[in-house]
């Protein structure tokens, strides 16, 4: 905890004089983000960071695996739903932008071939990879890449069976979009809505 304290008070010497005007203009009139980013809860892979975005800037929802659920109506604590549902009616964001990344850890579990544990949260929670990994090759040797870049392609499915993301999209043009993260190189891609492919941002 000292490491974090130490980090709080050279952010306080060093970077809140630059950032006070800002923290309050977002204090007075609240935030208006326009993108939404659901991101791997991964603390290699930090959007803010890797977007160079100030305060403000990002709505950011990170879990493991960087996923999205399909729209259910059961009952339960839905976390990333809720996130979902207050970025796009309340905030009324223009992106949702949905970013894996390489050395993806949740990945990997998914990729694990041991029985799930019916009492765990994380083998409840990557089983949303399971439709993803019905798509890829099952002996491919990089077959966590594959599922890394279709898990993205999943989740963009699964936001598009809320009925408020669809009216989004269909009445204001709420954009999803897919992107991946290099972690070891910096590398960001794009998803290609056309292609189906990821592209490298240049």
């Amino acid at each position: 905890m000292e490491h974090l304290l130490d980090g709080y008070r050279i952010y306080r010497e060093k970077r809140w004089p630059e950032l006070r005007a800002l923290h309050r203009s977002l204090a007075q009139r609240g935030q208006a983000p326009k993108t939404l980013v659901i991101a791997c809860a991964d603390s290699r892979v930090d959007p803010a960071t890797i977007f160079n975005a100030d305060p403000g800037e990002l709505f950011v929802v990170r879990n493991v695996a960087n996923l999205a659920p399909p729209f259910e109506e059961a009952p339960g604590f839905h976390g990333v739903s809720a996130a979902i549902e207050f970025a796009v009616t309340q905030l009324k964001v223009d992106h949702v932008l949905v970013m894996g990344h390489a050395q993806c850890g949740g990945v990997a579990a998914a990729l694990d071939d041991r029985p799930r544990n019916p009492h765990s949260f994380l083998d409840s929670w990557i089983s949303l990879l399971d439709t993803a990994k019905s798509r890829i090759e099952p002996h491919a040797h990089d077959a966590t890449t594959q599922l890394e870049y279709e898990s993205i392609r999943v989740t963009l499915e699964n936001l598009r069976t809320f009925p408020f993301v669809a009216e989004a999209i269909e009445k204001r043009g709420l954009n999803l979009i897919g992107a991946r993260y290099g972690v070891a190189d910096g590398g960001l891609e794009l998803l290609n809505t056309v292609t189906g492919q990821f592209e490298p941002v240049v």
